[in-house]
């Protein structure tokens, strides 16, 4: 296990920035499904009541599509609901208050939204400051709005549901449709991003009020340029890793735990020491977890070599499934000062 003295020794070795040969386009995945969700989105607007934006907690600020804003939540009452929170703090206790907190001041200042919720989609009705929240929080926006008028009180609202792929949209509408209802799933739900194409029909979630939700598909930013803000979406499965190249993905990862000295994944990969070199920390994988391809050479014989792409996609599921800890990828934001050192914040398993 690295040492608080040895820490001192390694980081010196360590990149300070991550750097790719090319990044004009370095996340560039917006299928034809996408630009048509936009389209129907903005046509089913006008008889929405509400918006619920939903994102993945563990990058609170990257990766959150601008023209949300633009074209669709401009006029409307909205709410942030950051899923997969139980990826970022604990469970209770006085850390995961003051690391909610912290989290939505630096969500207000960044991109101005004033109402955000957390939640564990997972956990459904016994997320009691989450899931059990939202439509209250929803009622209430509605009718604390401009355009809603006491006098002719609405006998059920309409609200949409939109963000980036892969954050949790159709799982938090199964949630809310198996709290409120006691039904089952309404909606599909996938690890991989894009599982819904389309705005679908209108999705009954609650009696008194009667409330009807929206899904829509997940819509990515044409192209992302920032290098970190592609990476953090990957590493989250918003856009799959082999897109933009998993062993790129897996460098970047290692890189982030190293800025962060995080040096948890010495241990746990059973390394010597820790390492700012991507190929040593694959090839001691693909060695000791005996991940190998049979491939001819260029004079005939065939031999083994090292899969670095399937030990490259493996670290990355450590990073989520939370083995590394309880990461927020956006921790780096909290520090506006270009200039100093950035304060980046872990908070581990207990």
């Amino acid at each position: 296990m690295t040492t608080g003295r040895s820490v001192s020794l390694v980081t010196n070795k360590f990149r300070k920035k991550f750097i790719i040969s090319d990044n004009k386009s370095v996340a560039n995945w917006f299928p034809g499904h996408m630009a048509k969700g936009v389209k129907q989105m903005q046509n089913k607007l006008r008889g929405v009541d509400c918006i619920i934006e939903v994102h993945d907690a563990r990058i609170p600020v990257s990766g959150r599509n601008p023209k949300f804003q633009h074209l669709l939540t401009a006029m409307k009452p909205k709410l942030l609901v950051l899923n997969k929170v139980d990826t970022v703090f604990e469970s209770r206790g006085a850390s995961r208050e003051a690391g909610i907190a912290r989290v939505i001041d630096l969500v207000t200042r960044k991109t101005g939204d004033k109402h955000v919720l957390f939640t564990d989609c997972k956990k459904g009705a016994t997320d009691k400051h989450g899931v059990t929240k939202i439509v209250p929080t929803v009622v209430d926006l509605i009718r604390s709005s401009e355009r809603f008028s006491r006098q002719e009180m609405i006998a059920e609202y309409s609200v949409m549901v939109i963000g980036i792929p892969n954050v949790g949209k159709s799982s938090l509408i199964n949630a809310l449709r198996n709290l409120h209802l006691k039904k089952g799933k309404a909606t599909r739900v996938g690890a991989i991003p894009g599982v819904t194409r389309s705005v679908l029909e209108r999705i009954k979630i609650c009696e008194e009020p009667n409330i009807y939700l929206l899904d829509t598909p997940g819509i990515m930013q044409p192209n992302i340029k920032n290098v970190d803000v592609a990476m953090k979406l990957a590493l989250c499965a918003v856009v799959e890793e082999h897109r933009i190249g998993t062993i790129l993905v897996a460098d970047y990862l290692l890189f982030y735990l190293n800025k962060m000295e995080n040096f948890s994944y010495v241990s746990l990969l059973g390394l010597k020491e820790a390492t700012d070199d991507i190929n040593e920390v694959l090839l001691h994988m693909a060695i000791t977890e005996k991940k190998y391809n049979l491939i001819r050479t260029p004079e005939g014989p065939r031999v083994w070599h090292p899969d670095f792409e399937e030990v490259a996609y493996r670290f990355i599921r450590n990073f989520r499934d939370g083995k590394f800890g309880r990461i927020n990828l956006d921790e780096d934001l909290f520090n506006t000062d270009a200039n100093c050192k950035q304060n980046i914040r872990i908070i581990k398993n207990v």
